[in-house]
């Protein structure tokens, strides 16, 4: 008991990065730089058009999929006394969670059309109805995902410190606020295998460019859907009576 005590009266030294913060205090590191070495390695972002929608486009998609999985991979967790005490589909609660963030992201594709009526040279067409198709693949991927995070969750508490640091690693990966033409060509199809990528270049490319992504972006898309979503339904089952155990 008194070790016990002792260890309890010792404070931790926690390191610990806000990464939100470095974000949105990197203009002002930013201005702290000379004109000349600015103006040597700023990127030309001016010269690409409609980096607005752009970025808009990246960002309410990665956000979309940081909100379903990460409320998702906490589901079964929240809901614990429930689930032992009542035999209810314990997808039930993933899904409702999946349900409130696409949600928020209608709410968050509202604010991307209102850019896109109001930026130059970019009609809306008929091909937006198309976005249904990335969408849905989406939210599939969202619920497998989620449904594998919410299964080791379950026994490995500590992984949601760990998937923060993917996430932010995903969120660099994903070429949302920079160009791909920026990495050499030869490294560039390494960036297919990133579902959230390939998702987010078949909305640019139906908004921005205008045009229908090739058959091969309807593959990739609707083939990452399907292998999370058939992995997390195969784990759920697997441990399905091993979740009570451990809560």
């Amino acid at each position: 008991n008194r070790h016990r005590r002792n260890m309890n009266n010792y404070e931790k030294p926690i390191v610990y990065f806000d990464m939100d913060n470095v974000l949105v205090d990197f203009q002002s590191g930013l201005d702290k730089i000379p004109a000349d070495v600015k103006a040597e390695y700023e990127c030309d972002a001016k010269g690409k058009p409609h980096y607005t929608i752009y970025l808009l486009t990246g960002n309410i998609i990665m956000g979309y999929f940081k909100e379903a999985t990460k409320a998702g991979m906490s589901s079964l967790v929240d809901n614990s006394r429930i689930i032992t005490m009542i035999n209810v589909p314990k997808y039930l609660f993933l899904f409702s969670k999946n349900v409130s963030a696409l949600f928020n992201f209608g709410l968050t594709l509202i604010v991307l059309f209102f850019y896109c009526l109001i930026e130059k040279d970019l009609p809306i067409t008929p091909k937006y109805l198309l976005l249904i198709f990335p969408i849905v693949c989406l939210m599939v991927m969202n619920l497998g995902f989620g449904m594998i995070l919410s299964a080791f969750y379950v026994f490995f508490r500590d992984m949601k410190y760990l998937y923060d640091i993917f996430l932010t690693l995903l969120t660099y990966m994903s070429a949302i606020f920079w160009y791909i033409d920026a990495i050499p060509t030869k490294f560039q199809p390494l960036f297919k295998l990133n579902p959230v990528y390939d998702i987010i270049t078949y909305c640019r490319t139906l908004i921005i460019d205008g045009r229908i992504p090739s058959t091969g972006d309807h593959i990739l898309c609707l083939g990452f859907a399907l292998v999370f979503f058939v992995t997390g339904a195969v784990m759920y089952k697997a441990f399905n009576r091993k979740f009570v155990y451990y809560f």
